[in-house]
């Protein structure tokens, strides 16, 4: 074999590796969009999912109508209260009472204390998670803080109401609901 039969041979593996590195990029490409794209997806898939199911313990974010026949006086249920802040929120945040007992269609009302401990103004907003997950779909809020935001100016606290009652529906195996709320800072997106 001569040296110009050598050099095309080697020429050709050349472009042949370059071809196939060429498809392994291209499909590489592909897959990261498509990763991409299904994270973006993921979101409203796992809501759809949460909302057949009943799992991820989110709650209604707008007020229940008391509609029940009959309280239960049979059964009790524990309903214990959590609260954080997110980070970055210079808030006091915390319920004034942290368990209560109730009778499934008995309405109660508990309250949640709040003190803005800056020196600016600040719009906070509470969101609600009920677990069991199974739990959510049986707490009804009648009114609840957590369905309007919370201005508070420098210094100033606030007690905050939750006035609720547990579905006589929910499932007998479930003595205990816990409700935690976690406080976001939201003044950036509402004065935008």
């Amino acid at each position: 074999m001569n040296k110009g039969d050598e050099l095309q041979n080697t020429n050709d593996k050349d472009i042949s590796a370059n071809k196939q590195n060429s498809k392994v990029v291209k499909k590489l490409v592909l897959i990261v969009f498509g990763m991409f794209g299904f994270g973006f997806a993921l979101v409203p898939l796992y809501d759809v999912f949460c909302d057949i199911t009943g799992l991820n313990g989110k709650t209604s974010t707008t007020a229940a109508t008391y509609n029940v026949e009959q309280v239960d006086t049979k059964r009790v249920v524990t309903v214990q209260f959590i609260s954080r802040t997110a980070q970055g929120i210079p808030w006091k945040f915390e319920p004034m009472i942290r368990e209560i007992k109730v009778h499934p269609g008995e309405v109660k009302i508990v309250k949640f204390y709040a003190k803005n401990e800056s020196t600016r103004d600040i719009i906070g907003q509470a969101v609600p998670s009920v677990s069991p997950g199974l739990a959510a779909a049986y707490f009804q809020k009648i009114e609840c803080f957590c369905f309007t935001q919370q201005p508070l100016k420098a210094n100033e606290e606030v007690e905050m109401a939750l006035q609720f009652y547990v579905d006589p529906e929910l499932s007998e195996d479930i003595a205990t609901i816990t409700l935690s709320y976690t406080l976001y800072d939201v003044t950036g997106k509402v004065e935008s």
